[in-house]
């Protein structure tokens, strides 16, 4: 082969095809729905001891969406999910590709000014949201077009004596729940009665069709919503089945998902993609607290995990973890940043079952790339391409190069984004004749796998959550006592990286602990600079632009 502008014949194992069937489904509620009804009588979801089955789910879901219609939200209206993992999110999912609307995956930690720019942009007329969270909802409702809103609570689907000791808990003991107000808002549980006296009313599906805005960053640093269609998740969901067929059976598996489910990764692998194997999806609601993530497993006979390289890394470092039995274990996979070789290897060791990286963009839906799922991949590589995807290395010209090389990674396929909504200008720089420009560089071998050398320039990446430095830089500049300033990544041995900011004073008693504290106030918590250095002036080209690069030649130089 002279170069790689043409489709890998990827070495799969044993059963997985090279390419999938994109037209097996014309939308994902096609898909789920199919999945309902075949798998009805099993478990879909537990969160905190408490399990709905298949049947219970679709049922639910009708009732969510016939409630949504009869609020007035017709099909191709936004609605906005901002919650943690509960049962409550796959409800809420389903309900909402019922009533024909388009889902807004929004982070539950989004301060008002990100909400308000996520809530603007999609244009969102509903919200289903946690009531820990509405306090911030309070602050920017009015400029928005939200007016139906719904609220929840971790404890609401729990049933009644254990959903009322953990309600209190949350609002009384641990006080996670801020006052607010929010008129003619709605419980869950409400919205689900209510909805047992209307009829859904059934609305058109295409592959086409946009069902999913979900917010990613930009070079700019605006956070821009790519259009992921009903094509694009179903390719994804049917990328990822293919891949699992060999090791996963159907009706049998039970599935971890300590990730968000608002995030790509988890939405498509964990949600849909393990919907079509019937699989009993564990929803952890806060994965950072690695004891209660220890029980699940140790309560439950997991076959199937996910998460990021820092996860799986505190999960090592905790005795009980290390002491549990992993006989189930079958298919564990690793994204969202690079899964460190010194992980894989130790996590191998201790559980007994390989732990593979993949690698996909929210423009891919995300899985573009992975491991072998039977460990004969290579460490340090994203893999080969997923069935029905091509993918390739091209020049700053986009000319296709050499096998060995190093340029940009491209790729085509079913589960590429539609665009970026209301951004043609955007869409046009990433999407050329089919192939999506990922702006990652990298370089593939002699047997088809592909390796990351450098990401984006200047994205840094916490825990596997993007962060545009320029969205660091305009919060922190509009401190009173800031004259310039400067964001890079710098290594951080808990999450990969952190946000380091170089500041030029525009009044010297400006201190680092200010500049935290007002972070604080405009940006999610991993956004929050770690580090932060004053300096007199900062490095510029002759028309002055700030230099990062330098900066981050800098701090490399010190390592």
């Amino acid at each position: 082969m002279e170069d790689n502008n043409r489709p890998w014949l990827a070495k799969y194992p044993d059963g997985v095809p090279a390419n999938i069937n994109v037209d097996e489904y014309p939308s994902l509620l096609a898909l789920l729905e199919s999945c309902a009804a075949k798998y009805k009588s099993k478990p879909a979801f537990t969160c905190m001891g408490k399990t709905i089955t298949f049947k219970d789910l679709r049922e639910k879901s009708m009732r969510m969406a016939a409630y949504l219609q009869s609020r007035g939200l017709e099909p191709g209206d936004r609605i906005a999910l901002m919650m943690p993992n509960t049962l409550q999110y796959p409800i809420s999912l389903y309900g909402s590709l019922l009533a024909g609307l388009v889902v807004v995956n929004t982070n539950p930690l989004y301060t008002p000014r990100e909400m308000k720019h996520q809530f603007t942009d999609s244009g969102a007329r509903a919200v289903i949201i946690a009531e820990m969270f509405a306090a911030n909802l309070e602050k920017i409702i009015d400029e928005t077009d939200i007016r139906v809103v719904i609220k929840t609570s971790i404890g609401e689907l729990l049933g009644s004596v254990k959903g009322t000791l953990v309600n209190f808990a949350v609002r009384h003991i641990k006080r996670m729940v801020p006052k607010h107000n929010i008129p003619n808002s709605v419980s869950f549980k409400h919205a689900l009665s209510e909805g047992k006296k209307f009829k859904v009313k059934p609305t058109e599906e295409s592959p086409d069709r946009t069902i999913l805005l979900q917010y990613t960053g930009g070079t700019t640093g605006v956070s821009k919503g790519t259009m992921l269609t009903n094509r694009n998740l179903v390719a994804n969901a049917l990328q990822i089945r293919s891949l699992m067929v060999p090791y996963l059976k159907e009706g049998e598996e039970v599935a971890l998902c300590p990730l968000p489910l608002y995030h790509i990764f988890a939405f498509t692998v964990n949600l849909v993609a393990m919907i079509t194997f019937g699989a009993h999806s564990v929803l952890v609601v806060n994965a950072r607290d690695i004891p209660a993530l220890t029980k699940e497993f140790k309560k439950y006979p997991v076959s199937l995990a996910t998460g990021v390289n820092t996860l799986f890394n505190a999960l090592l470092n905790n005795e009980k973890f290390r002491k549990l039995n992993f006989e189930h274990l079958k298919v564990v996979v690793g994204g969202g940043m690079a899964v460190q070789r010194s992980v894989a290897e130790e996590w191998q060791k201790v559980t007994g079952c390989y732990l593979n990286e993949g690698y996909g963009l929210t423009e891919s839906s995300p899985l573009a790339s992975v491991n072998p799922l039977d460990g004969s991949g290579k460490l340090g590589s994203i893999g080969i391409p997923a069935p029905s995807t091509q993918m390739r290395i091209v020049d700053e010209e986009g000319k296709p190069m050499p096998i060995g090389e190093i340029g940009e990674i491209q790729i085509k396929g079913p589960q590429i984004m539609k665009g970026y909504y209301n951004r043609p200008d955007e869409t046009e720089k990433s999407l050329v004749d089919g192939w999506l420009n990922t702006g990652d560089i990298g370089q593939m071998d002699k047997d088809g796998y592909f390796k990351i050398v450098d990401r984006k320039k200047d994205m840094i990446n916490v825990s596997g959550f993007n962060v545009f430095p320029n969205e660091i830089e305009d919060v922190i500049a509009a401190h009173p006592k800031v004259l310039e300033v400067a964001a890079i990544g710098v290594p951080h041995e808990k999450s990969g990286e952190c946000v380091k900011v170089f500041v030029v004073k525009k009044d010297k008693s400006l201190t680092e602990k200010e500049v935290i504290n007002y972070s604080r106030e405009n940006l999610t918590g991993y956004k929050i600079p770690k580090k932060v250095e004053f300096r007199d002036d900062l490095p510029k080209t002759n028309v002055g632009k700030i230099l990062r690069r330098e900066l981050r030649e800098e701090e490399q130089e010190k390592e």
